[in-house]
């Protein structure tokens, strides 16, 4: 077994064993089909959510990933044992600090993001969330010492920005003057910023076995609090909101399995690299989103939108290629 080492101040000398016969420096680059795979899911999977946003609100749309997704993550942590031969990880202590914080944070920006969904700002409210690239970098310098070059850095910028043009559209720029949608995006990209960052320092801290294992055995545990933490909160707070989830379980199970295999991908990215590159590669999800207005539904591009793309494919190229 070749031995793949992922730094970290918080665990030095931290040891990953990837399969033999795979070149380190494919296992190195993996983290851009991850994060593809994942963004893809994760555009599956809000779709789904916000349908259910209607008759479950806020919170209970929110608990619909963490509830129905872990049961699927106990499945995927399954196979991952089964086909690596890893043995069943039981993690430090300084593990769960880091796993609570990720956990917590994405219970919160999930919420947000959610709400901004309602919001009648919500398409400025969205390119303020889209900031989460630049302030997953910072948090991942200070809390994690995720080291960037600044081509790095340049790549992140261009990319967020182009994002933001994107994002924004004729008339919308008067919503920047108002106060609640500029707080709701910013803190809600704030809190998955903070998410990923928790659940990279998790992973990397998890001793003994293969980046995958890593992954997958985080995933089961923050999931599991995240479902307790959430459910326990509405079971005190509107108990009526778990009954109507567990009525509506069809919509509810897909839901809860596209967001485990998109959390399941963003945390094997997380493994391999800066939770900043996963974050900014992450962005694609807006050509996804553009791709299929223009081709499905027959939406022309405007020229702010075009330039906005151009911006979010140079920072992505630089990004990758770097």
């Amino acid at each position: 077994m070749t031995p793949l080492r992922l730094t970290a101040p918080i665990a030095p000398g931290t040891v990953r064993q990837h399969p033999a016969g795979i070149p380190m420096l494919s296992v190195a680059t993996l983290w851009i089909p991850f994060t593809i795979i994942a963004a893809l899911g994760q555009v599956a999977r809000n779709a789904m959510q916000r349908s259910l946003t209607g008759p479950l609100g806020t919170w209970g749309a929110t608990n619909i990933r963490f509830l129905f997704g872990f049961p699927f993550s106990l499945i995927f942590f399954a196979i991952v044992i089964a086909v690596t031969g890893d043995p069943v990880p039981w993690p430090a202590a300084v593990f769960w600090p880091w796993l609570l914080l990720g956990a917590l944070s994405q219970i919160v920006a999930t919420g947000l993001m959610l709400l901004a969904m309602n919001d009648r700002s919500f398409v400025v409210t969205t390119a303020y969330l889209k900031t989460e690239a630049i302030q997953t970098a910072i948090f991942g310098f200070i809390f994690l010492g995720d080291h960037l070059t600044l081509l790095k850095v340049v790549a992140i910028v261009i990319a967020t920005v182009g994002v933001v043009i994107t994002a924004l559209r004729p008339g919308g720029e008067k919503g920047f003057a108002e106060l609640k949608p500029t707080i709701i995006g910013l803190v809600a990209a704030g809190c998955f910023a903070l998410s990923a960052i928790g659940f990279r320092g998790a992973i990397i801290t998890v001793p003994g076995v293969s980046f995958v294992t890593a992954a997958s055995c985080t995933l089961v545990f923050g999931l599991f609090v995240q479902t307790l933490v959430l459910s326990v909160y509405l079971l005190a707070r509107a108990p009526d909101v778990l009954m109507k989830i567990l009525g509506l379980w069809r919509p509810s199970m897909l839901a809860g399995f596209m967001g485990a295999f998109a959390s399941q991908f963003w945390f094997l990215a997380f493994a391999l690299t800066a939770a900043a590159n996963v974050r900014t590669l992450a962005l694609v999800e807006v050509l996804f989103a553009q791709a299929v207005s223009y081709y499905s539904f027959k939406q022309p591009l405007s020229a702010r939108e075009l330039s906005g793309i151009v911006l979010i494919v140079i920072g992505v190229a630089l990004l990758v290629a770097v």
